[in-house]
């Protein structure tokens, strides 16, 4: 029979390993099912939610579930108990880990540093393309979790040495209530707080919040919310407006496109894209058109050709876009930043290590342009 880790080995097991991710089971699992209207250990009354003749109707995202009493909502994590909404996902995630920030990916917000990476289970989109679909796509109840509640993952994080938490993995709107709390804690431990998200999150309990973040990746999946809807079960309008919306309250923000043949590959659809992102403020902000390789439900598809992702990026570049990478493409000069002035390398990177940092004080070593980020 395996060894049943405690959770001081987990994290010490955890944060010692030089790869990988460490999971273990709950010392005891209370697998109470939703229909038994009792909350388990990891429960916790939700926040932004409001009770109605169908059922409690969650306000967190878009999706705005109304659940019926015994049952969960799209994302999987929040249950309808005896009238009042739970979220099951606290202090419960089933993947932590430290990462590069680059990984996030993050290249303008304290390069070379670690970040202390947590995720439960669940998710409010449903994408084809997912590649943790094992973690979104299920709930706590199914996923093998170690117990850490917000001062723990503080404590660990700080422990390790990482200078951020990272909600990641899987969706942090899902588990809103876990990370809010987390991110207050952390906050005002010193710790920054990045946000990995589809940007699929309703303005209030955006708002809330946004004063505790310090960066964060939004994952902009395309430029057509017919797309949106195909593809994820979402629609666009709601992520162009948490872009917006943390552009003006000042967090440090970078965008994802995944770039899918046959999906989000149109050239006419990423240059409205771009033309958006400028008029609306982000020229500045890096944007990282990121390599697609066939998992989940569209396996028939071939990866992204490195031509296409060159294209993308230079329709980005002539759009007015300072700052444009292309990830999951090995050894690419398009991952090291440069100077929009000079056009001088500032930071080389090969994988997600820093090279060479050629910035002073947030301006360009060469000629004394600002470069915008968050550099230490």
């Amino acid at each position: 029979m395996a060894k049943r880790l405690t959770r001081r080995e987990f994290i010490r097991n955890g944060l010692l390993a030089a790869g990988g991710l460490y999971l273990t089971r709950f010392t005891s699992l209370r697998a109470t099912a939703a229909g038994n209207q009792k909350p388990w250990k990891w429960s916790r009354e939700a926040m932004f939610y409001t009770a109605t003749p169908r059922g409690m109707k969650c306000e967190i995202c878009p999706n705005e579930c109304t659940i019926r009493s015994g049952e969960s909502g799209d994302c999987r994590n929040r249950e309808n108990i005896n009238g009042k909404l739970y979220t099951i996902a606290y202090g419960n995630p089933c993947s932590v880990h430290v990462d590069p920030i680059e990984k996030k990916p993050l290249y303008h917000f304290l390069p070379g540093s670690q970040s202390f990476s947590i995720a439960t289970a669940g998710c409010n989109f449903a994408c084809m393309n997912c590649q943790n679909w094992e973690i979104s796509q299920t709930s706590p109840r199914k996923t093998r979790n170690i117990e850490l509640f917000p001062e723990q993952v503080v404590e660990q994080c700080l422990s390790s040495g990482s200078q951020s938490i990272a909600y990641t993995y899987s969706e942090p709107t899902s588990f809103y209530e876990y990370m809010f709390d987390t991110a207050v804690i952390a906050h005002r431990r010193g710790v920054r707080n990045v946000l990995v998200s589809n940007g699929y999150i309703n303005d209030r309990p955006l708002r809330t919040l946004a004063p505790y973040l310090d960066a964060a990746n939004i994952d902009l999946k395309s430029f057509s919310n017919d797309i949106y809807l195909k593809l994820s079960a979402g629609t666009l309008q709601p992520v162009l407006n948490t872009l917006k919306t943390l552009n003006e309250i000042g967090v440090w923000l970078e965008i994802t496109n995944l770039v899918i043949p046959s999906w989000t590959d149109d050239m006419d659809m990423i240059r409205r894209m771009c033309g958006w992102l400028v008029e609306n403020g982000f020229s500045e902000n890096p944007l990282h058109f990121s390599r697609f390789f066939p998992l989940y439900k569209l396996t028939q598809l071939p990866q992204t050709p490195v031509s296409t992702l060159i294209r993308a990026r230079d329709i980005a570049l002539k759009a007015g876009l300072k700052h444009v990478y292309i990830g999951n493409v090995p050894s690419m000069d398009a991952s090291n930043t440069t100077c929009p002035n000079c056009g001088k390398v500032v930071l080389e990177r090969r994988g997600f290590s820093i090279y060479s940092i050629n910035l002073k004080n947030g301006k360009c070593a060469y000629c004394g342009s600002m470069v915008k980020g968050v550099w230490e």
